[in-house]
């Protein structure tokens, strides 16, 4: 059980990467808040969770609100005892992809990507140092580290999640270590209407040398890494998991 004794808070718990790694985390003994902007979406989560034999609680919150932020640690701390783990999984990806997006495009992925992945993560803050050896494991991109059709705004916020993870590792540590993962394409509900284009979907497999997309187990298991104590001298990384499209 690599998460026991843990109390995990996961952003965007909902659906996608952030509903396999609560899925994950509570299979390895974490007790899970599951924080999701559609009530719906974290209760199913948690009840997932349930039936499975974890321990789990469903959060509604907006991470864009500082006051939601602040709320949602404070219930998990008083529902569930503490808090040493947070993993930043909210997030979206632009309406329509392009080189000039509207400003209201544009801050609409910023607030939410970048915004709300800061906000979060200074509201775990005193929590997770109270511990003493707490961890943050932030949700960037390959399209962090190189660019690519993803949109500007994507990418721009993606990128500075990369540089903002490394930043917190600096100023947080010895008590907190903070963490990205950077996947490529992933199975997950957000990137269906791209997937579902046989033309985009044919000529962007040819950039991943494993010749397929990823599935959201798979960035699970490296959040899981990240997150536990086998990575308990691993801080500031932001680690690709992308069939090997940036070695290209």
């Amino acid at each position: 059980m690599r998460m026991k004794d843990k109390v995990a808070l996961i952003t965007g718990a909902g659906s996608g990467l952030g509903r396999a790694t609560a899925l994950r985390f509570a299979a390895e003994g974490a007790r899970v808040a599951c924080l999701d902007a559609v009530d719906e979406a974290a209760a199913q989560t948690a009840q997932a969770i349930a039936v499975a034999g974890g321990a789990a609680l469903a959060l509604t919150g907006d991470v864009t609100d500082e006051s939601a932020c602040a709320q949602m640690v404070k219930e998990t701390l008083a529902r569930l005892g503490k808090l040493t783990t947070l993993v930043n999984s909210a997030g979206v990806r632009p309406a329509r992809p392009g080189p000039r997006p509207t400003f209201a495009e544009w801050q609409r992925v910023i607030d939410i990507n970048l915004t709300g992945t800061y906000l979060a993560s200074r509201a775990a803050l005193p929590a997770l140092l109270e511990g003493g050896a707490g961890s943050i494991t932030n949700l960037a991109s390959i399209f962090g580290l190189v660019g690519g059709a993803t949109g500007a705004s994507y990418a721009a916020s993606k990128g500075a999640i990369v540089n903002l993870t490394r930043q917190m590792a600096l100023e947080w540590a010895p008590k907190v270590r903070v963490n990205c993962v950077c996947p490529g394409v992933i199975e997950t509900p957000m990137t269906a209407g791209l997937r579902d284009d046989p033309a985009w979907a044919q000529a962007v497999l040819k950039r991943y040398p494993l010749g397929r997309f990823g599935q959201p187990e798979e960035i699970a298991a490296a959040i899981l890494y990240l997150a536990s104590d086998e990575a308990a001298f691993v801080t500031g990384v932001a680690l690709p998991v992308d069939g090997g499209y940036t070695a290209g």
